[in-house]
């Protein structure tokens, strides 16, 4: 009986450890290793660098359409993405030039990093949204969220959040830009491919030092306000 559970417990983490690590491994497949290597391989054949360059673009799209068939849905990052693209095939047949072909990857970095900024005017940051959209508002958690958004240092903390995200991805996207117009277009494609990964991960990370910071400040200042309020509660000595 035992032995079952265990095993049973066993075949249900490994499947949760398959479930994380096929997104990742999706990623650096079809988003970073497959455009490098067709890309070169493209390149050796004697094709021109826009060419080869529109050609190795495929992949990304190919992760986008992966995705909507399997949540049969498309989410607003795949729509940036293939507008990107599209934006950046059709500018570079159009002047022959690598340079709008490998701008395209920052298309959809601007307009997130415009629309988090933008939502700082709104009643709801973007980030905020994006969070209870992916945990569920119905779920405990999503829920949780609704109730504590009536807090104005749980409302500054989201829009803390959505500012960093929206000025780091206008910065990202400005030193990609950078990158190709100072770099050759191999060396581009492949800081281009792998910047924003770095960045989303350095961005993840400081998100959640940010919130559980905030969380155990929020805490503690929750303590020393009830030691306050049991202190003035305390009927006063007789001297």
């Amino acid at each position: 009986m035992d032995a079952s559970r265990d095993a049973k417990r066993t075949a249900g983490t490994g499947q949760a450890i398959t479930d994380r690590l096929r997104p990742i491994a999706m990623i650096v497949i079809l988003d970073i290793a497959a455009p490098l290597a067709a890309y070169s391989l493209l390149r050796s054949a004697g094709m021109t660098a826009v060419t080869a360059l529109l050609l190795s673009g495929v992949f990304p799209a190919v992760h986008v359409a992966i995705d909507i068939i399997r949540h049969r849905r498309l989410d607003v990052v795949g729509a940036l993405v293939l507008a990107g693209i599209l934006a950046g095939t059709v500018l570079g047949l159009i002047s022959h030039s690598t340079r709008p072909v490998q701008i395209e990857g920052s298309v959809p970095t601007v307009v997130f990093g415009a629309g988090c900024v933008g939502s700082l005017l709104t009643r709801r940051p973007l980030m905020y949204s994006f969070a209870l959209q992916f945990l569920g508002p119905d779920t405990a958690k999503g829920r949780e969220m609704t109730r504590l958004w009536e807090y104005e240092g749980y409302r500054r903390v989201w829009r803390t959040i959505t500012a960093v995200w929206g000025v780091s991805f206008l910065i990202e996207a400005g030193l990609r830009v950078a990158i190709v117009y100072n770099t050759s277009p191999g060396t581009a494609l492949a800081i281009s491919n792998i910047t924003p990964f770095i960045w989303l991960a350095a961005l993840s990370a400081w998100t959640v030092a940010h919130g559980t910071h905030q969380k155990k400040k929020g805490e503690r200042l929750g303590f020393v306000a009830s030691e306050i309020l049991a202190r003035d509660a305390e009927p006063p000595t007789e001297g």
